[in-house]
């Protein structure tokens, strides 16, 4: 009986010096958690979607999804070989060119009307608070923080450990004059060492000028946060960036609804929408996209072009690491212009000519 409670009592312990580490983040607390507490969309201690939203379907159970996911068929979770990508200095770029350059999963970076833009650098070889678990694909990784240039604007979606990384930002930190993310998400970064006064935080349905012709507003999206024990103390967010020429919609993570509809009446049209492609699953089919539904928002958005992305870098789901690729290129039945670049290409996405190949099917098999 000592022994079992000596033990309980170890494993509490460490499980208190674990989630106290730095990279868990901070619940917000103080003006922040004041501000919080005023939003209409934050209830009962924790933000909410506008509709609901179970974090499992109805149709399943937590007990069923956990045996799926450790005993269920898993086919190509992982590329066959390492990818050979041939990655852009973004350092070297020409300060008015606008060009999108894809690191992964959901970060990349994007210059837009002379504005240098970062979106969820996740960077550091893994999304998760384990360096031994989730591991990017071999050869993934093109970009460190020494590769990224002084910018402009660093933009957060929610908090999510690969969407927020917390290596990755604290090496952005002495290079990023501005961060712009959803209400709750900056007691993470000033509690990581980042001036609140580089922080702006907004709710959604609120916008900030940023200066020069530029404006970030912020939408909803619907999914949830937490990188700790309580979820939902930072709200999850979609973002549309306005330029002096550009109008672009960054998604963030999110499972189709209605607030796609009602966001492409509000803003009239996008020239650009960046939205998930990837790590989905019927079990949480409310807060990820199913194949297909990505097409649907980006026409209920009137975007004129999509880059997927959310894919090729983590498996986070058990569907086949290039399935994401292969069926929204199979579902654009109407030939949109979809954009699927390879990680590090260099892609000038106004230029509606140029065409990207699958390079995705480079990697079905291994090399002899």
């Amino acid at each position: 009986m000592i022994s079992i409670l000596v033990i309980t009592a170890a494993l509490v312990a460490a499980a208190f010096i674990i989630i106290n580490q730095p990279k868990f983040g901070k619940a917000p607390t103080g003006a922040r958690l004041e501000r919080i507490q005023q939003s209409p969309h934050y209830k009962n201690g924790r933000f909410d979607n506008l509709n609901k939203t179970p974090q499992l379907a109805e149709d399943t159970s937590m007990p069923e999804v956990m045996f799926r996911f450790l005993f269920g068929k898993k086919d190509q979770l992982k590329p066959a070989q390492a990818f050979r990508m041939t990655k852009t200095e973004l350092k070297s770029l020409k300060p008015d060119e606008n060009v999108f350059i894809w690191m992964g999963h959901s970060s990349y970076y994007m210059q837009i009307d002379g504005l240098k833009i970062l979106v969820d650098p996740v960077l550091s070889g893994n999304a998760s608070p384990f360096t031994f678990t989730t591991k990017a694909f071999e050869g993934s990784d093109l970009y460190t923080a020494d590769d990224i240039p002084t910018l402009d604007l660093l933009i957060i979606t929610h908090d999510h450990w690969d969407h927020l990384d917390y290596k990755t930002v604290k090496e952005l930190q002495h290079k990023t004059r501005r961060v712009v993310t959803g209400l709750g998400t900056g007691e993470h970064l000033e509690y990581w060492g980042y001036s609140p006064d580089l922080i702006t935080e907004l709710d959604w349905f609120e916008n900030s000028d940023l200066g020069n012709g530029f404006r970030i507003y912020c939408e909803p999206a619907r999914h949830f946060s937490g990188r700790g024990l309580k979820r939902d103390q930072a709200i999850w967010a979609s973002f549309v960036l306005e330029s002096p020429t550009q109008r672009i919609y960054i998604g963030g993570d999110s499972g189709y609804d209605d607030h796609y509809k009602k966001i492409g009446e509000k803003y009239g049209s996008f020239d650009l929408a960046i939205l998930e492609n990837g790590q989905y699953n019927r079990d949480w089919r409310y807060i990820h996209f199913l194949p297909g539904e990505n097409i649907k928002a980006m026409k209920e958005l009137n975007a004129e072009r999509m880059i997927p992305v959310h894919n090729s870098k983590f498996a986070l789901a058990v569907h086949s690491w290039n399935e994401p690729l292969k069926k929204i290129t199979e579902l654009n039945t109407e030939n949109l212009r979809i954009i699927t670049p390879a990680i590090g290409q260099k892609v000038p996405w106004l230029d509606d000519s140029k065409i990207y190949k699958k390079w995705w099917e480079d990697y079905d098999t291994h090399l002899e």
